[in-house]
Order: C-alpha cells, then sequence, then structure tokens
C-alpha cells in the first residue's frame, strides 16, 4: 500500500506589522509583528500576540481575515516578553506553545522585571493547554522550533512549511540592521547574540524564497543578489493634541525612511 502524504503546508499572513524602533522617553515601544499561519487538519495558529495596547487592531485584523479570536488553535510565543505574550487570553480555544527553558527562566524572576509581565507568566503556566518545546521539536505538524537566545535566554524561532516556507525569527533578528550587522540592539548576552542572529541568516539562506519575519519590521525576502528586500509599505504614524482645538491634531508618519 502506497504511504500518505501528511500534509504540512501552513499559509502565513502578517496581522500587525513591526516597528523598527524605540521610545527614549517613555520606556518600551514593543510594536511587535504578529502573524496569523493556517495550516493542515484546520489549525489555525498565531504568532506571539502582541502588547496589551494591540489588542483592539489585533482583533480587527483577524475579523478583516475572517478569523473569529475562538477558531485559532494554537499560540506559538518566541518568548515572555510583555509585548509578545500579554494577548494569550484573547484565544479561549487555543493551545499554548512555548519554550520549556523560557517558562522556567520567566517565573524565577519574582515581581518588577521591566520587560517580563509576571502576572501574565504566572496565568500561561497554569494554562491548561499549556505546551513546552525544546530546540528541534515538531511544534506542530511542519513548524519546528530553534533555540537563539541572546535577546532573553531562550528565545525560539519558529520555521514554518509551506510555499513559501516561513522563518517567524521574532526578537532574534528584530530588524534588517541586525541581519546586516549580526548584532542585537536589545540583549541580555551580545555574544549569545551574535550567534542566534548569525544562525537566523543561515537558516534563511539555507532555503530559497524563504519569507522571514522579524519581530519588529517588515517581512523580508532575499533578491538575486542576497540583499534583504522588505514585502508590502511600512504604516506607522502617531497623533497628537498641542492645541486647544480636538479637531486639529498634529500627525507624526514614523514610516518615513
Amino acid at each position: 500500500m502506497e504511504a500518505k502524504t501528511r500534509m504540512t503546508n501552513w499559509i502565513v499572513e502578517t496581522l500587525l506589522q513591526g516597528y523598527p524602533g524605540k521610545s527614549n522617553t517613555h520606556g518600551g515601544l514593543g510594536w511587535s509583528t504578529v502573524a496569523l499561519a493556517r495550516g493542515p487538519e484546520g489549525r489555525i495558529a498565531v504568532l506571539d500576540t502582541g502588547g496589551f495596547g494591540a489588542r483592539r487592531i489585533l482583533l480587527a485584523r483577524l475579523a478583516a481575515a475572517g478569523v473569529q479570536p475562538d477558531q485559532v488553535t494554537d499560540l506559538l510565543l518566541t518568548h515572555l516578553h510583555y509585548d509578545h505574550c500579554m494577548n494569550f487570553p484573547l484565544f479561549p480555544q487555543a493551545a499554548i506553545h512555548t519554550g520549556r527553558d523560557e517558562m522556567a527562566w520567566a517565573l524565577s524572576l519574582g515581581d518588577g522585571h521591566p520587560l517580563v509581565p509576571e502576572h501574565t507568566v504566572r496565568a500561561l503556566s497554569a494554562h491548561p493547554r499549556l505546551h513546552l518545546v525544546a530546540e528541534g521539536e515538531e511544534v506542530l505538524p511542519g513548524i519546528t522550533c530553534f533555540d537563539t537566545p541572546g535577546h532573553t535566554p531562550h528565545h525560539l524561532c519558529f520555521l514554518l512549511e509551506g510555499a513559501p516556507p516561513v522563518f517567524f525569527a521574532a526578537d532574534a533578528a528584530k530588524n534588517r540592521a541586525e541581519l546586516a550587522t549580526g548584532r542585537q540592539d536589545i540583549t541580555l548576552d551580545p555574544a549569545s547574540s551574535a550567534r542566534s542572529v548569525a544562525r537566523v541568516n543561515e537558516i534563511w539562506r539555507s532555503r530559497p524564497g524563504m519569507l522571514l519575519l522579524p519581530g519588529h519590521d517588515l517581512s523580508l525576502l532575499l533578491d538575486a543578489a542576497d540583499r534583504p528586500t522588505p514585502l508590502g509599505e511600512r504604516a506607522c504614524a502617531i497623533e497628537a493634541w498641542f492645541t486647544d482645538s480636538l479637531d486639529e491634531p498634529t500627525r507624526f508618519d514614523l514610516a518615513q525612511q
């Protein structure tokens, strides 16, 4: 009898566009990439969840994609910084997949860490559908995780099989500058970060046509000259009220290059 081929193709789209910047006066900016992946056996996965301030736009983008939150079957969390994990309660039916060692590290910090939301981490650790994963594991059919430490001690990336394959790099390579320089701007361990950026670049180049999703930038493809090429147009702006009128906000376009 001929063996059946296991269908593992995933179709991935960006829900929230990550932004390659940080705030110098008001704490972390945290505008991170969130992706939606549709895969075998009707699975619908969300990769990272954004920070609390992204909830309304995240729900709107899901609705525009024809997905209700309770239809999401799986959440894949690269690490446990606030801007990547806080919105897991939006998805009541989802199994949650994150790193075993990342969870242990986050729980060991206690209260008051500037980037790790302690209440969120404790709730995640007690979640009835929590699945703790490790290097090289096939998290879901057609999705494999890779260790990329530095930004946090146990950051993970996810490779999704598909046409094209997609590498969800998150904050192992937050933007084009980190991919180009081999360094991370925010890291707990610069040497580990350098090795992780090198690993991201190696995996990206191992499969022609692979799409890379950085944690805080547009999606990227390599062109014929092996140069990163962004997909789509950056969209980011802030409106502020500096006068006596609510009808005359000042708009700052943050997408200009």
